[in-house]
């Protein structure tokens, strides 16, 4: 599995934009299977919180999928070894659906420090800008809100949208905000939405050949356009997460800059005056 490993900087893209983006990782006749699937069969929720190795339906054009090196690579690199099933849906937007504001965010109710689930969209069929995709904020994994807060908002600077060959997966922090797009198309389009937890500690699961490398700083240090003045804050949280995922408690970003934070002067043997 080493060999299908995400690297040192795609985590930190992870780290500060919340999802990565793999196209075509799964082949084109096993793409088209699990299309013919995801029309004709619905599973229903499975055994939620079990293994999921143990739970995925096998010998099944979709079990093949995420049973696929490169896709349990991806898996392992992000929530590690023997992830629990949470849920999964076969999202549908029908040729000539509009849709409105549609932001949410999942799993509002989410209170653990610096653990987190995947979610992994996977799209079986070429979905080019006219018939939509999802749509995401990148970095706003930070930022949790009550889901219809952000219903309303409809532009925000940095949003990308899943405009993408077949056999794409989109990997990304369930805290993203997200959504659906309008399919200006006369075809379907098919999302299929696998969402991951983690069993263990979310520390060093990745390739860290490129531990060192000087560039994780510039990654993390990337500006959506959305911070506006508050890009130190999310900057913060990154740093908080990657000392974390990397297992280096005492990394920093340029000139100590989490120092104002954990500098906790301590009064000892203060005489009165």
């Amino acid at each position: 599995m080493n060999e299908h490993l995400i690297s040192s900087k795609q985590m930190a893209q992870f780290v500060a934009s919340g999802y990565l983006r793999l196209d075509e990782m799964v082949p084109k006749e096993l793409s088209d299977a699990c299309l013919v699937e995801m029309r004709d069969h619905h599973f229903g929720y499975l055994n939620v919180g079990a293994s999921f190795e143990d739970t995925w339906p096998k010998g099944t054009a979709l079990g093949d999928t995420f049973r696929l090196p490169q896709v349990q690579g991806l898996i392992h690199s992000l929530v590690g070894p023997d992830p629990l099933y949470d849920h999964h849906a076969a999202h549908l937007v029908k040729g000539g659906q509009t849709r409105g504001p549609d932001m949410h965010q999942d799993s509002v109710i989410d209170f653990r420090e610096n653990y987190f689930d995947i979610q992994l969209s996977f799209f079986p069929v070429d979905t080019p800008d006219e018939m939509g995709g999802t749509f995401l904020v990148p970095g706003t994994q930070y930022r949790s809100v009550r889901t219809g807060e952000i219903h309303i908002y409809q532009h925000m600077r940095g949003k990308i949208w899943a405009t993408c060959p077949a056999g794409t997966i989109f990997v990304w922090n369930t805290g993203v905000w997200h959504g659906a797009r309008s399919n200006h198309t006369d075809q379907d389009r098919y999302m299929y939405k696998l969402r991951l937890n983690p069993t263990r500690p979310q520390v060093r699961n990745f390739d860290t050949a490129d531990l060192e490398d000087p560039e994780i700083r510039q990654i993390l240090n990337t500006n959506h356009g959305w911070e506006g003045n508050e890009h130190r804050y999310e900057l913060m949280r990154r740093v908080q997460m990657w000392r974390f995922v990397s297992g280096q408690p005492d990394y920093d970003q340029g000139e100590r800059f989490m120092r104002r934070i954990e500098y906790r002067p301590q009064a000892e043997g203060v005489a009165a005056g």
